[in-house]
């Protein structure tokens, strides 16, 4: 080694530990509103602290514990660097999992990956993540924020979360709950949400050369709007609904649509029919269905189709449970019932135009 050599660094390998403690400070402000009463200490330390003796007051309390990502909706995010909702995403992917269940969210923990931390990105993650668990009713009480130069990028990044609700014993929603002549009401969706973003990139940009910044008539915003359009946030509206008529079980409409979601609550002997006619999908599986020539089946296995959730209720209590969603803004209609059958989904119908 030459006397005009120097030593290796941290910061020469890539990772800048101080625009990381600048991402920490930017980030306090959001975080300080995603609390609960429960969270003890604050931002800063080695773990979150959440008061346990809240459990206290019920006979049987289940933990429950759920994880997700976004997937590939991140690229959308990076293409157009608009940072501040795809923690919306994150969190609505995560909660919605645990209300399914019954549980009531109480905190998340997220884990925010980069190729470069730029503090004011960070911040701007943080910000959506923080905002998504105000609106789900959870504190955020923790996370890690890494550097992963040579992985990723200077302008990738990747986000997940994990959190943990309750649920009295009970009052524990699933498929043993479900009875032949439930009605199945469906939740509006706000669009494509976070899942099948691979099929939909490769549609657009692929295939149809599309950039982010198209103006699409049938959308009536660009491209880049539509695809990073926040995933809805069911979860408060459904623990209202689960205390106010007699719910049987919720299905999250995620990766592998309705078939694949819906009959993870049905028990056996029963099968879901859901009628098509009911409703009319958002434009966007339209139009993605036409310039890719996807089929139906590969649409419905892959996208929501317009429904973000579903609640297998008790047939007399649909009517009151659908003015209860109206009242919480959220579109809801009786989509189809469970019959005896063999244990399956059974979509038919077609969709209104």
């Amino acid at each position: 080694m030459t006397g005009a050599e120097t030593g290796a660094t941290y910061a020469a390998a890539g990772v800048d530990i101080e625009a990381g403690d600048r991402a920490v400070e930017l980030m306090k402000t959001w975080v300080a509103r995603a609390t609960r009463p429960e969270v003890v200490g604050g931002l800063g330390g080695f773990s979150g602290l959440f008061d346990a003796s809240k459990l206290a007051g019920y006979r049987r309390p289940l933990l429950a514990t759920a994880t997700d990502g976004v997937g590939t909706k991140v690229d959308v995010a990076r293409k157009l660097d608009k940072h501040d909702t795809i923690g919306l995403d994150l969190v609505a992917m995560v909660v919605d999992d645990l209300v399914v269940c019954g549980a009531e969210p109480l905190f998340l923990t997220d884990y925010l990956v980069f190729g470069k931390v730029v503090p004011e990105k960070v911040a701007a993650v943080v910000k959506g993540i923080a905002e998504g668990c105000v609106q789900a009713g959870c504190a955020l009480i923790g996370g890690e924020t890494a550097e992963h130069p040579g992985l990723l990028g200077p302008d990738e990044y990747d986000v997940a979360g994990a959190a943990t609700g309750v649920v009295e014993a009970d009052d524990l929603l699933g498929a043993e709950r479900v009875r032949e002549g439930d009605a199945v009401i469906a939740l509006a969706s706000s669009g494509l949400h976070s899942n099948g973003y691979s099929l939909a990139r490769h549609v657009f940009f692929d295939r149809a050369g599309w950039g982010l910044d198209r103006h699409v008539a049938e959308f009536g915003r660009t491209l880049g709007e539509e695809l990073l359009e926040p995933t809805r946030i069911y979860a408060p509206a459904c623990l209202e609904l689960a205390r106010a008529v007699d719910v049987h079980a919720y299905a999250h409409i995620t990766g592998g649509g309705i078939p694949g979601n819906l009959v993870r609550v049905l028990p056996e002997g029963l099968t879901a029919r859901v009628d098509r006619a009911s409703w009319t999908p958002p434009v966007v599986f339209q139009v993605i269905a036409e310039l890719g020539q996807v089929a139906r089946p590969e649409l419905e296995k892959t996208f929501n189709m317009g429904v973000g959730m579903m609640a297998v209720v008790a047939p007399e209590d649909a009517e009151q449970a659908l003015a209860l969603l109206s009242e919480r803004g959220i579109l809801a209609w009786v989509a189809g019932e469970i019959v005896r059958g063999s244990g399956e989904v059974e979509l038919y119908g077609d969709y209104q135009p």
